[in-house]
């Protein structure tokens, strides 16, 4: 299962979190061209594939939430995953504000893209990954792709992968941490990671 861990969120400003979480409602078809240190990806999205996650997934983007994120996960023939915003402030405001759940209206095949979760009742809030197989196993599980690469598959297999998966199936970064010290910590420890420069909307 994809696990979401994210760090916890401040009491301080529930006023500031229900402001920076409303969602607009985004187009029909709409592509996002995320600009990465390996070069571009081009993502098709659907809203009636998932619309809670792309109506999410297109306010975040225009917000510059995944500006900076890092590909944190990368299993090979599996999953990169991404989604923890390098400013813990940032990412705590967003990560802390789930989504309700969608239905699966499309299969996690290779070049899909799906939000991660905790695999409990709507938890989604900013993690995604691109699937790099067949995932189809996902489906029943609640994964609900939102979009799909039409550009770029190519630079998506080649993110750095050699630190392996998440604690604690792999010695990989720790998410919590990554939410916790942002991009500090990933920095120090995982310098090779791959990352998005910008995301934009096309």
């Amino acid at each position: 299962m994809l696990c979401l861990v994210v760090a916890g969120c401040s009491s301080s400003e529930p006023a500031k979190k229900a402001e920076v979480a409303k969602n607009e409602t985004a187009p029909d078809v709409f592509n996002v061209n995320f600009d990465t240190s390996k070069g571009a990806v081009i993502v098709e999205v659907h809203r009636d594939w998932a619309p809670n996650g792309v109506d999410h997934f297109y306010t975040l983007v225009k917000t510059g939430f995944y500006d900076g994120n890092r590909f944190f996960r990368v299993v090979r023939n599996f999953v990169t995953q991404f989604g923890i915003n390098g400013d813990p402030k940032t990412n705590d405001l967003w990560a802390t504000a789930p989504i309700p759940d969608d239905h699966v209206r499309q299969s996690n095949v290779r070049g899909m893209l799906t939000y991660a979760a905790t695999g409990a009742p709507n938890s989604r809030s900013t993690q995604l990954f691109f699937n790099l197989r067949n995932n189809s196993m996902l489906d029943d599980k609640g994964f609900a792709p939102i979009g799909r690469v039409t550009q770029g598959m190519e630079v998506v297999d080649s993110f750095y992968d050699s630190y392996g998966d998440m604690p604690p199936s792999g010695q990989g970064p720790d998410p919590a941490q990554i939410g916790i010290q942002g991009n500090q910590y990933l920095d120090a420890h995982f310098p090779r990671l791959d990352f998005v420069k910008k995301a934009t909307i096309q």
